[in-house]
Parts: C-alpha cells; structure tokens; sequence
C-alpha cells in the first residue's frame, strides 16, 4: 500500500492546490514503514487572483432560471450582473466573479486536514478512546504526529496550523524505532531528510532497494554464490525496513532434493528472503539472504539463526509435501476434483475437466497435436490442485503438475502441457509452443468463456471477477501467433455442452419435487449458417480484445470494427490480414477517396432508402447503365471487373490483391459524382443509378464494411 499510498498523497495535494489557481513547480512522494511524506517546490507564498466570467439565462427568462443563476454566480441581484447582447441569441445576463489570491499557508490549513481525514486506504483503523466517537479518524495505523511547514528556502517555514484527531500538526518527527527512536524537530525538507538519515531512516524507497539490492549482490559475490533478483520481493522488502542491513543464512544441503522453485516459494513467502544459486549455474546454493530492520551488536548472529530455524522448520514441511505428493499418482487424486465446486451454475472441477479434455480432443487436429497426449494432458492439468504442495503455494500450479508428471513417466508433451496450459498470464509472458500445450490451453480458455457467457456472468466495467478479458486475451494470442480457428464453429457445440452441465448441475441442487430445464439460445442466419446468439455476443467480447491489442501494436480499431461487422467473420488471423492491408489501402490517395466516394454513397443509399421505404439491393441494369452518361457507363464496367477480381482475390485470402482490385474504382467514382446527378428526373434512371451506388457498397464490403471506417 506504500507507493499507491504516496501517489495518493501526492495527487490529491496537488489536485486541490492546481483546483485553487495554485501552481508548483515539482513534487514528489516518499514512504516507508512508519511515515509518509510528500514535498512541493516552487509553490507561491499567495495564490493570484481569479477572475471568472459565468453565462446567464436570456433578460426575461423564468424567475426559477434567473433565481439559479444568481445562487450560482454568488450574486445578490440582477444589479451586479451585466446585460450582453449576441446578434445571434439576443440579450443575455453575464456574471463577472472576482476572487482576490489567497494566503497560501491558509488554503493549505484548510485543504490538509480533509485530505488526511478522507485518505483512501484499502485497509483502515480506529483506535484509542477517540475510535467509539462518530467521525473518528481512520488511518492504516494509528497516526503518531504531523509535521507540515511553508515557507521560502530564504526564510524560516512557518508551521501550517491544522490539527487531525487531536494531533496538531508542528516540526517534530521521530527516527528509527529502535536505533534511533528521539524527537527531531525540522522545518526544511533537506534538513527533514538529512536529519532522518542521521536518525538512521532512509526516506527514499528506491533507495532502500538500491542498497538492498546491492548489498546482497556482493555479500552473494563474497561468498562465490549469485543472487536470484526478485522485483516484487525486493519492493516488498523495501517496505518493511527504514534501515536495510543485508544478512546471510544458510540451511541443510539435503533440502535441494526439493525442486529448487518449492524451496524459492517457501523461502520468499514465509520469510521474505532471497535465495542464492550457485555461481555461472541454475542449481540453487543452501543459502539465503534476509534484511533486517537493525544493526545488532552482534552483527546480526542472533537475527540470522532465528530466520534459519524458521527456514529449516519451512523446508521440512516442503519437504513432507513433496514426498507425500510423489507418492500418489496425478489420475488417483481426479475423484478429488468431482468434490469441489468450480461455479454453483457449472458445476464441479471434475465435470469442467471433462468438458476440456473432450474439447482439447477436438482442437487438437487444429492445432498439429495428438489428440490423444491432448485428451491426457487435460484430464491432467488441473490434478496438481488438489496436491499438498499447491495447497500450501498455490502460485506453483502447474509448474508442480509437470514436475509430478514427469516422475510417473509421461510424454514430454503432456507434462509440458499440465505447466504451460495457464498461459499466457500477462501481455508480457510467452505463449507456449508445443502443440498440445496450446489445445489444452485454448480448450481451457475456451470452457471459461463460454461456461461464463451461458450463465450470464460477463465483465462489466472495471470488473471481471474471473478473468475473463485475460483468457479472451489469451486465445487471441494464441491464434495471432499462426493459428487458424474459426471461433463460432468452437463456440457452438460447447455452448450446448455446457447447457448440459447447467441442467446437470440444476437437478443435483435442487429441493426434492422441483424442476430443472435447458432455458435453450436463439439461433440466427449468419453469413451463410445458423449461429447461437450467445456465439455471437462472445465472438464481439473478442472483437473488443483483439481491437485492445491491435491498438497497442499500431493499428486502428475502427478498422477491426469494419472487418468484424461482415457476416461469418470469426478467424481471427484472417481479420488481422485483412485489417493491415486494409490500414495500408487506407493510407493511399486511392484509398481515401474511395473511402469517401463509398461513404458518400452509403448516405445517398441510406437517405433514398428510408425516404422511399425500400432497399436497392438488387443489381443494377448494365444496359440501361451503358445507355447513360459516360461517367455512369465507366463505373458499371469498372465495377463489374473490381468486383470479380476482388472476389477472387479474397476466396485465395490475398487481401492485398483485392486491395488492389478496388483502388482501380477510384477514378471512375471521382467522375460519377462530379457529371452524374444520382437523383434524376426519370424514375428508372433514378432507380439504377441508386442501385449503380448499392452495387459499389457490395464491392467494397467483400473486403469490410467501409460505413464503420473513421474519416
């Protein structure tokens, strides 16, 4: 909570003074166990005056109208406001606010308080007498003293008078709780830091993981031993220490017959240490390092062998697990599963692995793998939940699993799989390879989605509870890095599966006498072949995801918006293709008139359409078009050969060749809208020219649909 907590500060402080016309010219954020500070430089000793001009109702407006605005402005009648003519809307009243600047150290008294008293902690308390009182102070620890001083660097500081739960706020801070626990009374802020430095705080938290770091990197070096860097330990660590001093434990050799990431795990979580591994070697070394709080008189034996103690009773028990785990076999701990719940509406962790492993069974022809090491590898995946190892670190899931599974002798493939099916975890992290790794995963990825989608149970706002944006992520990754998947024909059949399981999971719950039933999803015409319509509200979550990530590598999301919006669009590397060279189309001069050319066709068809109660979705009539102006006669046959080339271009999935094919209608769409008048006085000339324009809509929506486009 120590950065989020400094940021805090810092943003809520300079917000409130930037909201009262003060500027500054830096500030910046500190934090450690025990203190919180925040330092603004360049801040003027008074705030300039604000001179406001506020628009009012028109002279004569309801007395309700004239009666808010004069409340609003702070104005005591029609007599302090000013009468302004507009030669467009009349005559109107305008107040003119005036606020003469402020003593800074007085809207500092005033914004302080109310920043501390509302400070959003995740996690706050109350305390002392005070804390049965309504309106008492919360704060994440009980609050000891407030120091808050201004004042030019020429000067002395003048103490900001407020005071919070009874603390007054003043010059006097405290040092190290145990080395150096004195008052210190300050005033500037480098004497604040230099002062706290002697007093043995170090304020700064990248600087105590700058010593951390460095400390244990050669105290590591000393002893011929490398230091395994963690960045999330070394942050928490910085957090818990205002004086770093960097020690060396060491534990019993026998204890790395543990896999050296159960060992890793029990060290880091229980006891907040960094492990060591051999020098220019991956093999784990029997020692650690741990940061301690104090420089002891004894440098530090005493604080070493208590961690050692707990470190040996922690690897004993990881050492139990292990070989408590070793000796049962993955598929014998599966029953376990069917006992516990995944979701109320989808049943158990037994019933979901089935549903996976019979749709790995079925991607797997997809994706290059063995349907059978795929179907394995499922059944697998998960068994490693329910072992003694990953009930005590859960973050070992699957790394466990494979460890477990290659001790009783499984494919390289399915052992991999059992590990690398969570992935990727992260926009960072890597996707697997190995074919069977990457059906179980998507099968895995899949089964959450759709399970979710039928019971309703989708991301909103800022919420998703199950991940779901990650896992959606996730297949999308996967299928850009080369895979083919057509998603709604996945989507389908699975949707009815877990239907099933719904059913299944209602008759188990239910009271006795009482009914369950399928409630069944709607299917639709969709490009061609009826698709459910939870299919297709689950293929636009995608879209959503796959325009979060295009977006990130470069490209434009309406475009994917464009692609998505014709019907049977559900491969995505296919959507990809066609949107990059629909994005270097676009960037073309050919391009972007005929994007405009088509746009402004589309609104002639949209504006006729509505006004004549009809759609000109027919084709047009090329003798009729032939006998007309020459313009009209030009985009028929241009027309006529764009679109065969670009159909045939897109049937062999070559999106630059119909690409191509189309900018050849730019030229012949430039001169009908210059000499040709769409709306004629001849009925059936108006009729096929209109539908002259309809046949251009159809060309280019073989490639997207251009209405979606921006520009």
């Amino acid at each position: 909570m120590q950065r989020r907590a400094a940021e805090d500060l810092k943003k809520l402080v300079t917000d409130a003074l930037v909201e009262r016309g003060f500027l500054y010219e830096g500030a910046k954020a500190f934090s450690t166990p025990r203190r919180l500070a925040l330092h603004i430089a360049g801040l003027p000793a008074r705030g300039e005056a604000v001179r406001e001009e506020r628009r009012g109702p028109r002279v004569g407006a309801p007395e309700a109208a004239i009666q808010g605005f004069l409340k609003g402005a702070g104005l005591a009648s029609l007599d302090e406001a000013q009468r302004i003519t507009d030669p467009k809307k009349g005559e109107f009243y305008l107040a003119v606010i005036e606020r003469p600047g402020r003593e800074t150290l007085d809207v500092l008294a005033e914004l302080l308080p109310e920043i501390i008293k509302s400070f959003p902690w995740p996690k706050a308390m109350r305390w002392g007498a005070a804390s049965a009182q309504p309106g008492a102070l919360r704060w994440v620890r009980p609050l000891q003293s407030i120091v808050a001083t201004f004042g030019p660097e020429t000067e002395t500081p003048e103490v900001v008078p407020f005071a919070v739960g009874g603390i007054t706020a003043g010059t006097v801070t405290y040092g190290h709780r145990f080395l150096a626990p004195g008052p210190i009374e300050v005033r500037r802020f480098d004497d604040y830091i230099q002062a706290l430095e002697r007093a043995k705080v170090i304020l700064d938290a990248d600087r105590r993981k700058d010593v951390i770091l460095h400390d244990a990197r050669d105290l590591a070096f000393a002893r011929g031993l490398d230091l395994v860097e963690d960045e999330g330990l070394l942050e928490e660590v910085a957090g818990l220490v205002e004086w770093p001093v960097v020690l060396m434990g060491s534990f019993d050799a026998a204890f790395l017959d543990i896999p050296a990431e159960a060992i890793r795990a029990t060290i880091r979580a229980n006891q907040k240490c960094f492990v060591l591994r051999k020098s220019v070697s991956e093999e784990l070394a029997p020692a650690f390092i741990l940061v301690s709080n104090l420089v002891a008189s004894d440098g530090g034996q005493a604080i070493t062998a208590g961690n050692e103690r707990v470190v040996r009773a922690r690897l004993s028990d990881a050492k139990f697990f292990w070989e408590t785990d070793k000796a049962i076999r993955l598929e014998d701990r599966l029953p376990k599963l069917d006992a516990i719940v995944f979701h109320e509406k989808l049943g158990t962790q037994g019933e979901r692995i089935a549903r996976i492993a019979a749709l790995a069974q079925e991607l797997a022809p997809l994706v290059g793998a063995d349907p059978a090491l795929a179907e394995r590898a499922a059944r697998l995946a998960k068994a490693d939940l329910v072992t003694e190892m990953v009930g005590e670190f859960p973050e070992l899931q699957g790394l466990m699993g494979r460890k477990y599974a290659a001790l009783q002798g499984e494919h390289p493939s399915v052992c991999a799989a059992i590990e690398e099916h969570y992935k990727p975890v992260g926009p960072s992290d890597r996707v697997p390879s190995d074919p069977v790794s990457i059906a179980v995963a998507l099968a895995d990825k899949l089964d959450t989605l759709v399970g979710f989608w039928a019971i309703d149970e989708k991301p909103t706002g800022s919420k998703d509870p199950y991940a779901l944006r990650r896992a959606a992520l996730g297949v999308v990754r996967y299928v850009l890095d080369g895979l083919r998947l057509n998603l709604t024909s996945n989507f389908d059949p699975h949707f009815e599966l877990v239907d099933k399981a719904i059913v299944a999971t209602q008759i188990a719950n239910a009271p006795p006498g009482a009914h369950a039933f399928a409630h069944g999803i709607g299917r639709v015409d969709w490009g061609g072949r009826l698709v459910n319509l939870k299919s297709l509200d689950l293929l636009a979550f995608f879209a959503d995801r796959l325009k979060v990530y295009l977006r990130d590598q470069g490209a434009r999301h309406d475009l994917v918006d464009a692609v998505f919006a014709l019907p049977g669009q559900d491969d995505l590397l296919l959507i990809v293709s066609r949107v990059g060279a629909l994005q270097k189309f676009l960037e073309t001069e050919d391009g972007k008139n005929l994007l405009a050319g088509v746009k402004r066709a589309s609104n002639i068809l949209r504006i006729e359409e509505k006004k004549d109660g009809r759609a000109y979705d027919a084709a047009p009539d090329s003798a009729l078009a032939a006998s007309g102006e020459p313009a009209e006669r030009a985009l028929a046959e241009a027309l006529a050969g764009a679109a065969a080339t670009a159909s045939q271009a897109i049937a062999s999935e070559d999106f630059a060749g119909a690409m191509r094919a189309l900018s050849t209608l730019r030229a012949p769409v430039d001169a009908f809208f210059q000499d040709v008048t769409v709306n004629a006085p001849d009925p059936k000339l108006r009729e096929n020219r209109l539908l002259l324009l309809n046949a251009l809509r159809a060309a280019t929506r073989a490639v997207a649909d251009f209405s979606k486009i921006e520009g």
